[in-house]
């Protein structure tokens, strides 16, 4: 980790962010609303992982959104990738090493709830780790029980509300389900996960969760619904239209956080 904590900072040259955004499946746009921004490729970081999703690029990208200083993560990997739940546990760490106090997760999900239709914003207020698998797995200390009560920093979520008041965005509430993918739920799975009380569903994010709350981070999360799920409406689901939808959301998202951050 020192390695990797020690050439961020070089190459952040004195920038100083204390936010960082991990961008979900599409959202790479928000990259292009940064000023005088620094690219950090992860194949440049000693031991961060490589993602093979498109719409995935591999690179921190820091910057100045709304004069405040953050620092964007744009190539999550997924649990499906590899089998490996605690992909994300170096960049978060590092994260951290570099000063970074609030992690904003952002991805894009299926909306289990008919009112919520794509290209909504649904900040995640709990979630279900329907995966059955954990980043803390392997973890020989004690600090490895990590209490998920609050994993939603309440003060950050009240913030973000009124930024989309703000902004005139829409922002729904609800609770995230991870499934591992990489296929897409079955009908039968999306019945299962409404009558447990999910309002949307994806394949990232909890554990980023988890691993940010293991190094002390605020947590905040959004998900940019790009379709209905399985069942829903009786079309295939497919990630083009992830890709696709993503961006339409993602400019509702963009709305909210830049104005949280000007209210900083």
């Amino acid at each position: 980790m020192k390695a990797a904590t020690a050439e961020i900072i070089r190459a952040l040259d004195g920038l100083m962010p204390r936010t960082a955004i991990i961008l979900g499946s599409g959202l790479g746009g928000l990259v292009e609303n940064l000023t005088d921004a620094v690219t950090i490729a992860f194949a440049d970081l000693e031991g961060f992982p490589q993602s093979g999703v498109s719409g995935h690029s591999g690179m921190l990208v820091a910057g100045k959104l709304a004069e405040v200083p953050v620092i964007l993560v744009s190539g999550r990997i997924h649990y499906y990738e590899s089998g490996d739940a605690s992909a994300m546990r170096l960049p978060i760490e590092c994260l951290k090493a570099i000063g970074v106090r609030n992690l904003i997760l952002t991805n894009s999900a299926g909306s289990v709830d008919e009112k919520m239709a794509p290209g909504s914003v649904m900040q995640i207020s709990d979630h279900i780790d329907f995966s059955g698998r954990n980043p803390l797995i392997g973890e020989p200390t004690d600090k490895r029980f990590v209490g998920m009560t609050n994993a939603y920093d309440e003060e950050l979520a009240a913030q973000m509300r009124a930024a989309a008041k703000k902004s005139k965005v829409e922002l729904f509430k609800g609770v995230y389900m991870w499934f591992s993918g990489p296929s897409f739920e079955t009908p039968a799975e999306i019945k299962m996960a409404r009558i447990l009380g999910a309002n949307a569903v994806g394949m990232s994010t909890v554990p980023e969760v988890i691993l940010g709350r293991f190094v002390g981070l605020n947590i905040a999360a959004f998900s940019v619904i790009t379709n209905f799920a399985a069942g829903m409406t009786g079309d295939e689901l497919s990630h083009d239209e992830t890709k696709e939808m993503a961006p339409k959301g993602g400019e509702n998202l963009t709305k909210i956080l830049t104005a949280w951050l000007e209210a900083k």
